[in-house]
């Protein structure tokens, strides 16, 4: 069992999609490496979620997995500070993927946005599944299944967290009450001892009767600080702070991290589906080639002829990488064509064979040796097995079900 309070847990999936790009790396890696020291965090590869669009194609998992996990080691996420495994690996995501879809209204899936937002979008892939329909189930599973505190997302994400607090809060409606809830949670109160014991009264009395919600935070990190109250105590005095039943699901918190697009090559959002991505095992010639080969303002014509950074592409990319001298000599040798697209562009090839540069060479060294990511995923599987058991214990419990 994990010395760190769930509360402080953070869980963040990624897809199995293979090697990462720089879209990647600004958008999650790089948010990850910050975060693997600041919480308890549970990285994995959702495997299970990459069926639910791509399950006619299976065999390209295991390689993607691999090569996914290889460029998560190399841009630096620390076995030893973060737990790294494969969803599939870890039943119990799967067991209360199902519990929870016992309970889920069918009317809450249908009208998430993104469902027919995909369905759309991949309207080349039959969709009409239960896994596709159900998926924001199974999220809320990985997330659930370690009581985690905060979600790292993006704000286009906030459908998912809301429908994740939602299902949680059913839970508890559903199954934390139990006989005699009220007597153990009076009793569990007087443990407290008696000034501890008024002031969560008080607290508990301010909330209820006038929702001030500085009075519940304080009431939680009251009981945060006992220590002559066990885990369980503290868990039903949590749920009865809040006149609820015991929480046996916690609601988790979005974390939510700055919305970074970064561009492709066409100025679209770097993606694979655009075929616009600059991968960060990259060779230092491919990338020079693909920077180069980048189309810029259509105005530029003829070398004399002056441009419109704002209309550019690499301008985009200038804005990431580059520093207010650079931009400056951009912007004015552009506009009054005292630069060609090729001197503009040459910055961005050093900036960017810089960045990848050393997560190319750990990636080498990590594909030449693969029990390194064979065992780092073994660790981890087991340590997210260990926490996530402890769940589907007490949400068994609560259901009925052994």
């Amino acid at each position: 069992m994990s010395s760190v309070s769930s509360q402080q847990r953070v869980v963040s999936g990624m897809r199995v999609s293979g090697k990462l790009h720089l879209g990647h790396y600004h958008g999650v890696i790089k948010n990850w490496l910050d975060l693997q020291y600041q919480y308890e965090c549970f990285f994995f590869a959702a495997d299970w979620h990459g069926l639910t669009t791509h399950y006619e194609d299976p065999a390209v998992l295991e390689a993607n997995l691999t090569d996914m996990v290889i460029d998560w080691l190399a841009c630096g996420i620390n076995p030893g500070s973060a737990t790294i495994f494969v969803q599939s690996q870890v039943l119990q995501h799967a067991e209360l993927h199902l519990a929870l879809s016992m309970i889920t209204p069918l009317g809450w899936l249908e009208r998430m946005p993104t469902y027919k937002d995909q369905q759309e979008k991949l309207k080349e892939r039959d969709l009409a599944t239960y896994g596709f329909l159900g998926y924001p189930v199974l999220m809320s599973a990985d997330v659930l299944a370690y009581r985690a505190g905060y979600i790292p997302v993006g704000e286009d994400q906030t459908p998912h967290i809301e429908f994740t607090r939602e299902l949680a809060r059913r839970f508890n409606h559903l199954y934390g009450r139990e006989p005699g809830y009220e007597e153990n949670a009076e009793q569990a109160i007087k443990k407290m001892g008696k000034k501890n014991a008024k002031l969560y009264q008080q607290l508990r009395r301010k909330y209820l009767e006038q929702g001030d919600k500085e009075a519940l935070d304080m009431g939680h990190a009251l009981l945060e600080a006992q220590a002559n109250i066990n885990i369980e105590a503290k868990e039903l005095l949590a749920g009865y702070l809040e006149g609820g039943g015991k929480i046996i699901l916690p609601e988790p918190v979005g974390l939510y991290t700055p919305q970074s697009k970064y561009p492709g090559l066409d100025g679209q959002k770097m993606s694979k589906s655009y075929g616009n991505t600059i991968s960060l095992r990259e060779s230092e010639s491919e990338i020079e080639r693909k920077i180069n080969t980048m189309q810029t303002d259509p105005a530029r014509i003829r070398r004399t002829d002056p441009g419109n950074p704002d209309k550019c592409p690499v301008w985009q990319l200038h804005e990431i990488y580059s520093n207010d001298d650079v931009k400056s000599w951009v912007q004015d040798g552009c506009r009054n064509a005292k630069i060609g697209c090729l001197d503009c562009k040459q910055p961005i090839c050093k900036a960017i064979n810089q960045e990848v540069a050393p997560i190319r060479e750990k990636a080498a060294e990590i594909a030449a040796k693969p029990s390194i990511v064979k065992n780092v995923l073994a660790e981890g599987a087991q340590k997210a097995r260990e926490v996530a058991e402890e769940t589907l214990v007490d949400v068994k419990s609560a259901m009925g079900v052994r």
